[in-house]
């Protein structure tokens, strides 16, 4: 079987920055396995698998380890690849995913913007255990579910962690947004760990936007909100609130277009 293969930078404004993503669309449901093959074959932070569903897509997403229920750059990279090479004529997309629901992607112009639920963190109690995991102990510690945001007071407390991923692997069943507060025009930058879901660090995740994006429009009193994933490959943002929904735009990038036979 022969199946197209796109890779694609998604929230990035040049090429070999944002984060790469992999798209196969599909004409008809993989078996778990093949897709999660796939996924290790390509060694990507997210494989992104969609099929036609009606007016709308199924959407499924995998590390090289594990499916994931929500993954932004991924899902702004399928929405991509439609708009670019399946449907030009469309300006808005829905998916239909396992875990988070009905998902949209709407674009204008070169900008293309994740419409996403807001997940507000919740104060959480200090973990001493982080100074030793991350290298610098952050001034406050938030959770939503199994996110868990860790605040540091400026931009270079961030860019300067060097976490202990064996440690991190250990600590608590999740994952890590580290933020701060931006400089230049943007208003906050954050990091993000994953080694329990494969992933020691993603150069940029829409999702974990879903908690920052409440919680800095809360500090900063504002609802519209430039961003920096400020990982080895940088990426750009643009957040905006939406009650109980948060926009995350950005531009992507291609990078490759092949097949792939299984």
């Amino acid at each position: 079987m022969r199946l197209p293969l796109y890779q694609i930078d998604a929230f990035a404004d040049r090429l070999f920055a944002g984060n790469p993503a992999a798209v196969v669309p599909l004409d008809e449901e993989l078996p778990d396995a093949v897709m999660q093959s796939i996924a290790a074959e390509n060694n990507l932070a997210e494989t992104a698998f969609f099929r036609r569903m009606d007016e709308d897509y199924a959407l499924r997403w995998f590390t090289p380890t594990v499916e994931v229920e929500l993954c932004g750059h991924a899902t702004l990279a399928s929405a991509y690849v439609i708009f670019r090479y399946l449907e030009p004529a469309r300006r808005e997309v829905r998916f239909e995913t396992r875990k988070a629901g009905r998902l949209g992607v709407t674009r204008e112009g070169e900008t293309l913007a994740l419409d996403f639920p807001a997940m507000p963190p919740e104060l959480c109690a200090p973990a001493p255990e982080l100074a030793a995991v991350l290298g610098a102990r952050p001034a406050e510690l938030h959770h939503h579910g199994r996110r868990y945001l860790a605040v540091f007071a400026r931009a270079e407390d961030v860019a300067s962690l060097t976490p202990d991923f064996t440690a991190l692997t250990r600590w608590r069943d999740g994952a890590l947004i580290v933020t701060a507060p931006g400089e230049d025009g943007v208003d906050f930058v954050s990091r993000y760990f994953a080694p329990r879901y494969g992933i020691n660090e993603d150069p940029v995740t829409g999702s974990a936007h879903c908690v920052l994006t409440p919680y800095w429009a809360k500090r900063l009193g504002k609802d519209r909100l430039e961003a920096r994933q400020i990982s080895r490959r940088v990426g750009a943002l643009l957040c905006t609130l939406r009650g109980e929904r948060v926009a995350i735009a950005g531009r992507c990038v291609p990078y490759l277009e092949g097949w792939i036979s299984v």
